[in-house]
């Protein structure tokens, strides 16, 4: 939980920061996240092409590409983003 504490001459700081670490498991969820969306939206039949159409190749790619910043996100440990 995020505690918002009022400091001097009216300044808000935030207590409990993100760490990197914290950041890149978000990222790498909401990378596979979206990629099995994208396969179930497949297998239900939404959209006009039989298998996998250019624009969940596009989602496909981008959401692997979320994934991939969430992993170089995880070795930068506890570090507030």
């Amino acid at each position: 939980m995020l505690k918002l504490c009022l400091q001097f001459a009216g300044v808000i700081v935030a207590e409990v920061m993100v760490t990197k670490r914290q950041l890149g498991l978000l990222f790498i969820i909401i990378g596979i996240g979206a990629a099995a969306i994208m396969f179930a939206m497949d297998m239900l039949g939404a959209g006009q092409f039989q298998g996998i159409g250019p624009a969940q190749r596009r989602a496909l790619l981008a959401a692997a590409l979320v994934v991939c910043v969430g992993l170089t996100l995880l070795p930068l440990g506890d570090r507030p983003a």
